[in-house]
């Protein structure tokens, strides 16, 4: 019974190396995963709120008189 717990130690550490290796390489792409998802939730909020404030939003209208200037076009011809 302690050989068998000696092998598995000793291969435990055999393969320690390339098992830290794996847990650096996951917590990174679980980082990077997690801060795209951030910014994409936080993103889609900001562009609702900001659809929502332009939709109230009263829309103002301009009239233009161009009487005066199609009677000039008019002497010309």
């Amino acid at each position: 019974m302690s050989q068998q717990k000696v092998d598995q130690y000793k291969k435990e550490k055999y393969n320690r190396k390339k098992q830290l290796q794996q847990e650096k390489r996951e917590r990174i792409i679980y980082s990077i995963v997690g801060s795209v998802a951030a910014v994409a939730l936080v993103t889609w909020i900001g562009f609702s709120v900001y659809a929502r404030v332009e939709a109230n939003r009263p829309v103002s209208y301009t009239e233009v008189n161009v009487s005066a200037v199609s009677d000039y076009l008019s002497t010309l011809n």
